[in-house]
């Protein structure tokens, strides 16, 4: 079976960044694969598109070097199965507030006896090989976002979880739930204080952890502080940002404030 490279850096204490699609763009998601990225994320949960376009996706991302992921719009094994039958080699799960809903996520993405997959891989033989069945358990990357007070007060036993290989911090819902502004930078103490913790008890766990960060600044101190798996803003962000510069430096402004407006004005920009 081919190998996941993310999950190879991930053994060896090595960071992966992470692009992370938002946009319903197969030649985007291509070009993004070739960018430098370790993986490109299709989004289903907050991206412009279906299932079926979230394959397609998947299809343009495995034609170049990075590895295809998605996140799922929910807990829901017969989307999850769906997207891993289309080659995503992991899957990003929002709303993971205790380890019952973490053990019925990873059941949805392992075969029996370990889970509750069922079979019909369909594009994971194209992707991953002929013997994709016999290897897709230990191939295939589970991460069960932490978003909510519920999800930091069953940290431990969430992270206990057989089989769950990591959790992914969405800051701007653990903002929300925190009683917190959401999309601000810098990210306010209360919110980084949680983010802390969730580094260092999945450390602690022998798991590890993930975050989506706004910008390449933040994705930096997230690295420097723990954590192994980071996407410095979506497509969309990421865009934005490069036109505002470019825009501000031909009319002899500054590119670097034109930047930073675009991470701090756009909605949704500065993390799921």
């Amino acid at each position: 079976m081919r190998r996941n490279d993310v999950r190879d850096m991930l053994a060896r204490g090595e960071a992966a960044v992470v692009a992370w699609m938002s946009t319903d763009s197969p030649y985007l998601a291509e070009v993004l694969s070739y960018c430098g990225y370790d993986a490109v994320t299709v989004d289903l949960q907050h991206g412009m598109f279906d299932v079926g376009r979230a394959i397609q996706l998947l299809q343009a991302v495995s034609s170049g070097p990075a590895v295809p992921l998605a996140r799922c719009s929910g807990l829901d094994p017969a989307q999850i199965g769906k997207l891993l039958d289309g080659g995503a080699y992991g899957i990003i799960c929002p709303g993971v507030d205790t380890a019952e809903q973490a053990a019925a996520f990873v059941r949805a993405c392992r075969y029996p006896p370990r889970g509750a997959r069922s079979f019909g891989p369909s594009r994971g033989l194209l992707y991953g090989g002929s013997d994709y069945v016999d290897h897709a358990d230990d191939t295939v990357l589970t991460w069960a976002m932490i978003e909510s007070k519920d999800g930091l007060a069953n940290l431990d036993a969430i992270l206990a979880t057989p089989g769950l290989d990591g959790v992914f911090v969405g800051p701007n819902d653990l903002a929300l739930s925190l009683g917190e502004r959401p999309g601000t930078l810098p990210l306010s103490e209360k919110v980084t204080a949680a983010m802390s913790e969730i580094a260092t008890a999945a450390r602690a766990a022998e798991r590890w952890a993930g975050a989506f960060a706004p910008d390449a600044d933040l994705a930096r101190r997230l690295i420097d502080s723990g954590y192994q798996f980071v996407a410095p803003g979506n497509d969309v962000s990421v865009l934005r940002q490069a036109a505002a510069q470019r825009i501000a430096v031909a009319r002899g402004g500054s590119g670097a404030a034109a930047k930073d407006s675009a991470v701090r004005d756009l909605p949704g920009s500065s993390g799921y």
